[in-house]
């Protein structure tokens, strides 16, 4: 046949025009261009139902659109706070375990009194993290402190599996005409044994329906399938034994995986089954050999650092931040940790320098504004710290608006003007009711003022909104150890001492009532 010819045929022929939208939704998922692709997958498959390609297709595309980042460790649910039944130990040495970091000031780094606390205990690193900023400890917190969230008048989730369960479900409800696949209605063994299908499969099930019980089914036949040496399949499995809370199961997987095939992914998962079984010491084990099987990877040695903080070793913490700027000067998370720990080691000049960095990198939140009005106010540059302070409030929410102006009154109190402060602390304390600092500041105000009877108020609303808190303690101690109030006294200094065993005032306040009550 003549060529001509030929092409007028082909161009005739439907099938070429199908191959031609096929190819248009492969450019756009490669462009990643998602709702392009989905309406080239739509219009093919609405002329063809049972054409592979495109199922394929759009399969994969509805699962990268729904793609949330797993290796960071989400807040824990209600249940897995209170019914928790992975503790090793009830009462754990300090420094051995996330529910009770050590209390114990390291050498040339800030005490607990220099270095704030966040609600649960640990001590501000400069950067906010998923399931660090509201996990109660075991013998304190109880029920009510497993419900508390993160913001005021807000509460946990009561499972972490709910949440996705919801995220799936608001997936579903987005799609036009209804889910795209019944996953209920599949016959997993027919795609187990096609491992193309089942593996696009398989990741629609994780990310876009949330279902780990039917994904981990597909796992397991497909792992049988593949005459269990396949490390893809394994790491699915943990993924889904970890979002159903079987943690020992998905350790299993995940060291499997890794022992066939290793992989920053399932070294990341590995060590958030060791976070979440409360085992500190096992998870930096799992970094570290990540970070010799991964040199330069970032996410290993943050990761490490991370678990530092949050046992309160903070040379270390600093030591591997300095790290992480040595392969990647831009991470924001290192950036923003180092000027914190210069901030409160009483270089404020250094601080500043870190998060003026931040701020040419793009950053340009509350937060951020914030930090760098306390560091002009510490390194005497008076005339641009309200300045920072102002695009601070401009920027600033419900959420972070009540640091903000407890801030402000911090450098109310700094310069002298008390009016200011007092007014700065209501504000901050009608903005967020639960802010403690702003009531144990109000408290010490009040006292200057002579309402002694309000103050004690302030000090025991701060001491119940923040029980890890050593301020509000010491100060409702000092005020009636004043009024004579000593055996009242003697039970405060000890419970603050609990929280802070190294207060100076503290133990000179404990040694003058011992002394008093001595003599009587």
């Amino acid at each position: 046949s003549e060529p001509g010819v030929a092409m007028a045929d082909d161009k005739d022929d439907p099938s070429s025009r199908e191959i031609s939208k096929c190819w248009l939704a492969m450019k756009a998922l490669e462009r990643h261009d998602l709702d392009e692709c989905l309406e080239h997958c739509n219009v093919a498959l609405e002329k063809n139902p049972y054409d592979q390609q495109m199922w394929y297709i759009k399969t994969r595309c509805l699962t990268l659109k729904n793609w949330i980042d797993d290796t960071e460790l989400e807040e824990e649910g209600v249940a897995e706070v209170l019914m928790d039944e992975h503790a090793t130990a009830a009462m754990p040495r300090p420094g051995t375990s996330l529910r009770r970091p050590g209390t114990r000031t390291q050498t040339g780094m800030p005490n607990q009194g220099i270095r704030p606390t966040t609600s649960s205990g640990r001590p501000t690193t400069g950067f906010l993290r998923p399931g660090t900023s509201t996990r109660p400890m075991t013998n304190k917190g109880g029920v009510e402190g497993a419900f508390r969230g993160n913001r005021p008048g807000t509460t946990r989730p009561v499972t972490t599996s709910g949440r996705m369960v919801r995220l799936g479900t608001a997936s579903m409800l987005a799609e036009p005409g209804g889910p795209f696949i019944n996953v209920d209605k599949l016959d997993l063994r027919k795609y187990a044994q096609r491992p193309a299908l089942a593996r696009v499969l398989c990741d629609y099930i994780l990310h876009h329906d949330r279902n780990p019980k039917k994904a981990v089914e597909l796992a397991s036949l497909a792992t049988v399938n593949a005459g269990f040496d396949d490390w893809w399949w394994k790491h699915r499995l943990g993924k889904g034994y970890y979002q159903l809370g079987l943690l020992r199961d998905a350790e299993k997987q995940f060291k499997s995986s890794i022992a066939d095939m290793p992989t920053i992914d399932a070294t990341l998962q590995l060590a958030n089954v060791y976070i979440r079984l409360d085992q500190p010491a096992s998870a930096m084990r799992v970094y570290r050999a990540g970070q010799t099987q991964f040199p330069g990877e970032t996410s290993m040695l943050l990761g490490e650092a991370r678990i530092h903080d949050a046992l309160n070793d903070m040379a270390a913490g600093v030591a591997l931040y300095k790290n992480v700027l040595q392969w990647d000067a831009t991470n924001v998370e290192a950036i923003a940790c180092m000027g914190a720990h210069h901030f409160y080691t009483d270089q404020p000049e250094i601080a500043l320098r870190f998060y003026r960095r931040l701020l040419m990198m793009g950053v340009n939140n509350t937060e951020l504004w914030n930090n760098l009005g306390l560091c002009c106010f510490y390194a005497s540059q008076y005339d641009m710290t309200l300045h920072c302070f102002e695009r601070a409030l401009q920027l600033a929410d419900d959420d972070n608006m009540a640091d903000v102006w407890f801030n402000v009154g911090q450098v109310a109190i700094g310069i002298g003007d008390l009016n200011l402060a007092e007014q700065a602390f209501k504000i901050a304390v009608s903005v967020d009711a639960n802010h403690s600092e702003s009531f144990n500041n109000m408290g010490v105000l009040d006292l200057r003022a002579g309402k002694v009877d309000q103050a004690i108020a302030n000090f025991q609303t701060a001491h119940e909104l923040l029980e890890f808190a050593h301020e509000p303690l010491y100060n409702a101690a000092l005020t009636a150890f004043k009024l004579g109030q000593f055996q009242k006294a003697f039970e405060k200094v000890e419970k603050a001492l609990e929280n802070f065993p190294e207060h100076e005032d503290s133990l000179e306040l404990r040694r003058q009532l011992v002394q008093h009550f001595n003599l009587l």
